[in-house]
């Protein structure tokens, strides 16, 4: 059983397509394009509002523990884990609607619509993301991510662990990966090598967590805020790539 849950129409070029790109650049969502951990907030403070505190705190305890059991976050399921405690709590239902209809749109980082577009000029734009098969799609669709990205949208449970079929679906000699979790990226360097550049965005709990930047290594080029992307030209994407050095701004 495939792991993939992919967004994107059409058949898959292997490697050897004549269809071979020059560039490809791979954006994450979560605190990459996206605000993910206001968007969080949000949705606890919600549960908080319409059920009771102990019941965002017992949510927010639930989404941890599968979190830590799936290796992605899971909110939809978090939230049938905790009803099956709760079956007749009708408030429930609020929160479900509040969740896949949440205004994610308001929640995208200035700047990242813009390096999208920009960006189309360098090369080949696709977003690359983990996540469920229900609720990461939505936030996608409902952000405007996955109009801005013409559909370019790849969505899997563990993405560092399938980079094969995006190999497979984006043939390339070179590709650009800008995530905001170090972990990440270094296991995407170590995959692709000299074939990537790794852009590590310093936006979100993730990329602040002190522990996980003394643990991995720099990314090759490092920046504050995604609308930094705007500044840097196809030539230095590649050579950050091969340099294998950090240019930080």
């Amino acid at each position: 059983m495939t792991k993939n849950m992919s967004l994107l129409e059409g058949s898959t070029k292997a490697e050897s397509s004549p269809d071979v790109r020059e560039l490809v650049l791979l954006l994450d969502v979560d605190n990459t394009l996206l605000d993910n951990d206001t968007a969080q907030t949000d949705y606890i403070a919600e549960i908080r509002r319409q059920v009771s505190p102990e019941a965002a705190s017992r949510y927010w305890q639930i989404f941890k523990e599968l979190t830590l059991e799936l290796g992605y976050a899971d909110y939809l399921g978090a939230l049938q884990r905790y009803r099956l405690d709760h079956l007749y709590d009708h408030r429930l239902l609020h929160i479900s609607s509040y969740l896949l209809d949440y205004p994610f749109a308001d929640r995208l980082y200035d700047g990242a619509l813009d390096v999208i577009d920009c960006w189309r000029n360098l090369g080949q734009v696709a977003i690359l993301t983990d996540g469920d098969v229900i609720f990461q799609p939505r936030k996608i669709i409902r952000s405007g991510l996955y109009k801005a990205a013409s559909g370019q949208v790849m969505v899997f449970l563990h993405k560092e662990k399938e980079l094969k079929q995006v190999e497979q679906r984006y043939p390339a000699r070179h590709y650009v990966m800008v995530d905001d979790k170090l972990r990440l990226l270094t296991a995407i360097k170590d995959h692709w090598q000299d074939r990537v550049t790794t852009v590590f965005v310093r936006q979100g709990h993730y990329a602040a967590d002190p522990q996980t930047l003394a643990t991995y290594p720099s990314a090759d080029i490092s920046v504050g805020h995604v609308r930094e992307l705007l500044n840097y030209s196809r030539e230095a994407l590649l050579d950050a790539g091969q340099n294998m050095g950090e240019i930080r701004t």
